[in-house]
Order: structure tokens, then sequence, then C-alpha cells
């Protein structure tokens, strides 16, 4: 099959395919679940936000009560040598 022959059959096709209409139950249907599915999907990027919000609040605050940046005191004293 050349490209020729290809470029007909798909214009065959689509031509075929534009002359059925979708019966309005099918749209109907079709655009009540899209808009549950958009309602869905930005509830689940909201909900994801405050999450990502709520552990970048935790860590700064454990961040600044723990200090881990700082090194922690020394348990013990170092021996006095050289009196």
């Amino acid at each position: 099959m050349s490209g020729n022959d290809r470029d007909a059959a798909v214009r065959r096709l689509l031509e075929q395919a534009s002359s059925r209409s979708v019966p309005p139950e099918i749209h109907a249907e079709a655009v009540r679940r899209g808009g549950r599915m958009v309602r869905r999907r930005t509830i689940a990027r909201r909900l994801l936000w405050l999450l990502l919000f709520a552990a970048a609040v935790a860590f700064t605050v454990w961040a600044l009560t723990a200090r881990p940046w700082v090194e922690p005191p020394s348990d013990t004293t170092p021996p006095l040598t050289g009196w």
C-alpha cells in the first residue's frame, strides 16, 4: 500500500465517521462523567498541595526545634593534662 492509497483510505474512513452522529443520551452521560472526573482531579490536586504544604510546615517546625545543623554538646569533658 503506497502513501497515496493510505491517505485515500484514511480520508474515506474519516468521511464515513463524520456522517454518523452521537445519540443525545450518550452525549449527556459523557458530559456528566467528564464533569465528575474534573471535580475529582481538582479535589485530588488540592489535597496533594495541602499535604505538601503541611509536610513543609512540619519539616520547618522540626528543623527549628531540633536544629540538626548544630553539633550536639559533648557528654564528657576532655581530660585535663599539662597542669
